[in-house]
């Protein structure tokens, strides 16, 4: 038994070595996970047919379907809808600034709309797939509906946790464990470009190794609009394996609050070899430090182009939420990036209020994969009439409008925190204006 055990080790180590470690040293693919991509989608596909078709004979409702919205809603201001409201119900315009009792229709409507269908809230909870992908996580109305179908979904049960997820905890392993030892010897050689180039094809390699611990299948458009030294990256953000995602195709500086533990190992570890801007948590909340510390960074054009997700937490890739203007202040060159899961293969969605970093970390290792793509944007710059609230609205509305995402004006922090009182005030303040005046 210990032989044979020995032996199976040594030989899922040289698999891991030839087939995945190598490859990923030299940026090189074999195209298994392409083959396994295909294969998948072809069991889907069968699989969705079987489902649709004993769905049918049990005359039985399979999925929910799929909206983006409850209530259609025209784009029209508060005293042109109550104007409209004052109109049908008293026949009377707005013609006398003074308060009717249909005006508290408008409020009423408004509220319920907002109940019903809360643009915030849905944006933090996983979006349920119009078909089924063997993930019982995925649809919730799934019935059992064939033999063959349940012995499938068993042996994808068996696959996932009993072959996948052992090979990807092990590759995940020895990614950070060369990021850690990699980064810590580089960081012993002297500042020149020596160790610049050890350090960015340590941080390669070791991204690129992460990746396929999570068999991440990427494509990249439009490569020559990548960020250069000088620079800010900035992209939407769904999951902390946006990270890796760009890192295994760019070398950057890393942006971030110190932490303890494995995480803080690994970040000492890293600035040692690389100029990563790390804070600690007293410093994140002066502003002011932050952006004298990115502005010192930005302004040396030798020095890697700091990646940023503005955003300031995961949202569920359907849309991009308020990006925070701190980074749009400093006046450097942006290169924004859109970032579009494929929700098809595992949900790359981190509902940090719902599942720890341990337990998103296990749903990611046993989904079946993770399929992305990443789109470069021409860099932009802020105008000279524009201010940094406008200037990151520009460059959030461009990664939306490529990424095929929602552009919403709501701060992510809601996810967290109540509305302000100032939005309710604002409200308030225009009803009040409409029927005093100034």
């Amino acid at each position: 038994v210990v032989n044979l055990l020995g032996i199976s080790i040594t030989v899922l180590f040289t698999l891991l070595l030839v087939f995945i470690i190598v490859p990923a040293i030299f940026g090189v693919s074999f195209g298994i996970r392409k083959v396994y991509m295909k294969t998948l989608l072809k069991i889907f596909q069968w699989a969705t047919l079987r489902i649709e078709r004993g769905a049918k004979e049990k005359n039985h409702p399979l999925y929910k379907p799929y909206v983006n919205g409850i209530i259609a809603k025209e784009p029209m201001s508060l005293e042109e809808e109550i104007k409209e409201i004052r109109r049908s119900g008293s026949g009377k315009a707005l013609d006398t600034p003074e308060f009717e009792l249909s005006d508290i229709f408008y409020f009423c409507r408004k509220g319920i709309e907002t109940i019903m269908d809360d643009e915030v809230t849905k944006r933090f909870s996983a979006e349920e797939l119009e078909s089924w992908n063997l993930l019982s996580r995925t649809n919730y109305n799934f019935q059992y509906i064939s033999l063959r179908l349940t012995v499938l979904w068993g042996l994808g049960v068996l696959i996932r946790y009993c072959f996948l997820l052992p090979l990807r905890i092990a590759l995940a392993f020895t990614g950070i464990g060369l990021l850690v030892t990699g980064t810590t010897v580089v960081g012993y050689l002297p500042n020149g470009r020596c160790k610049e180039f050890l350090s960015k094809h340590v941080h390669l390699m070791c991204y690129r190794i992460c990746v396929r611990a999570l068999t991440a299948i990427i494509t990249y458009h439009d490569r020559e609009n990548r960020p250069r030294n000088g620079g800010i990256c900035v992209a939407n953000h769904t999951s902390p394996i946006d990270v890796i995602i760009l890192a295994s195709d760019g070398y950057y500086a890393m942006v971030g609050q110190i932490h303890g533990g494995l995480m803080g190992v690994i970040q000492r570890a890293m600035v040692k070899a690389c100029p990563h801007v790390w804070f600690e948590r007293s410093e994140v909340k002066d502003r002011h430090l932050v952006a004298k510390r990115l502005t010192e960074h930005v302004q040396d054009k030798s020095k890697l182009p700091i990646l940023i997700f503005p955003e300031g937490t995961c949202i569920n890739n359907t849309s991009v939420m308020m990006f925070k203007k701190g980074s749009f202040e400093i006046g450097a060159t942006v290169y924004p990036v859109a970032i579009k899961y494929d929700p098809q293969f595992g949900d790359a969605f981190w509902n940090s209020s719902k599942y720890g970093m341990v337990t998103y970390l296990l749903r990611m290792m046993t989904s079946w994969a993770i399929v992305c793509s990443v789109w470069y944007l021409p860099p932009m710059t802020r105008q000279p009439e524009e201010d940094a609230v406008q200037f990151a609205n520009r460059v959030k509305s461009a990664i939306a409008r490529q990424g095929g995402l929602v552009d919403l004006l709501w701060d992510g922090g809601l996810k967290r925190e109540k509305v302000k009182d100032t939005f309710k005030e604002e409200q308030q303040k225009l009803y009040s204006k409409m029927i005093v005046g100034n």
